[in-house]
């Protein structure tokens, strides 16, 4: 008998246990789910985390250009900022460097800051294919829309275009926009007044040394690359927007600006009136907020290991000037600590 009852706690004792056991699981899972659902707790599943980014795509512009020459320094700085190996890539520049993040090719670009705005509000090459999520890093200089020639062709004036072959740059790219609308502004059409080339900087320069280009359109910073090798063997021209058409390009597209090539710039004789638009660097809004912290950190905190002469126009003061599109939390969380 008293085997009997023993061996009957004994059984009791066991089951208790297990409910007791099982209440608590349940307990804990519900807690569990209370919190994620309430927002008291975070699964750090969820988190982006620097250590979650391995490599980062910094998208450029062609070899001879000013993005590319900047590219190297900048992909150096961010490796060393952030700990995240970054490749400065050679791109078609502007245009297909929305593209490129749209598409997510790449995690970091150089765009112009009109085609910015054309992504962002899906105008012009981007009308019905608008970049919601395209944020903005910094500003960085003024980008000089340079219409290029040699003494040889004669001319001088835009409107000695008519009837020339002038390189304009890729269709939908920055260069082409820009000049599209400077012709525009002079009265004259690339389909119906000028052959329009579709060339890249360095193709543009070949052209006007061999002479197979008249002029070309050329839209980066000053000294670019590709002209200054031009400047070397050939004379050089760049051809002046006069004050009155300058005006009126701004009056018609806000983010032109005035602009001056200065003497000795490609062994020119005296400074040369002209037009720019704003260089910067871009993202998207996925990009977490510590990367893009350390990416605005890396550029406008070692604006002293930049050795182009642009470097000498980044700056943190300026940085958020004339951007035309929202800056991404983690940059603006670095800026305003500054």
């Amino acid at each position: 008998m008293k085997n009997k009852k023993y061996w009957l706690l004994t059984v009791l004792s066991v089951m208790l246990i297990m409910v007791l056991a099982a209440c608590g699981s349940e307990s804990t899972t519900d807690d569990t789910e209370k919190e994620n659902t309430n927002g008291e707790s975070t699964s750090t599943d969820n988190e982006s985390k620097t250590s979650d980014i391995e490599f980062l795509s910094l998208a450029t512009g062609g070899t001879q250009g000013t993005y590319y020459a900047l590219g190297g320094t900048f992909a150096d700085l961010i490796s060393d900022e952030t700990g995240i190996k970054t490749t400065a890539e050679v791109s078609q520049a502007s245009a297909a460097n929305v593209n490129a993040l749209k598409a997510g090719d790449a995690e970091i670009a150089f765009i112009q800051t009109d085609i910015a705005y054309y992504a962002k509000n899906g105008e012009l090459m981007f009308e019905g294919a608008a970049m919601d999520n395209i944020v903005a890093i910094g500003g960085l200089y003024p980008e000089t829309v340079q219409l290029v020639t040699t003494a040889s062709s004669g001319i001088k004036s835009f409107a000695d275009l008519k009837g020339k072959k002038v390189s304009v740059g890729a269709p939908g790219s920055g260069t082409y926009a820009n000049a599209e609308q400077l012709l525009e502004i002079h009265g004259l059409s690339i389909k119906d007044d000028i052959q329009a080339q579709n060339l890249d900087f360095g193709e543009s320069t070949d052209g006007l040394q061999t002479g197979q280009i008249d002029a070309a359109f050329i839209t980066a910073g000053y000294p670019t690359a590709a002209v200054e090798a031009l400047g070397a063997t050939t004379e050089v021209v760049i051809v002046p927007v006069t004050a009155d058409k300058a005006k009126e390009l701004i009056a018609k597209y806000p983010y032109y600006a005035t602009d001056l090539i200065p003497a000795g710039t490609y062994g020119l004789e005296s400074e040369v009136p002209a037009v720019s638009v704003l260089a910067m660097i871009a993202t998207t809004a996925e990009l977490p907020d510590d990367v893009a912290y350390g990416i605005a950190k890396a550029i406008y905190g070692n604006t002293d290991k930049i050795s182009h002469a642009k470097g000498s126009f980044i700056k943190v003061e300026t940085a958020l000037d004339g951007i035309g599109i929202p800056v991404h939390p983690g940059a603006q969380k670095f800026f305003d600590e500054q």
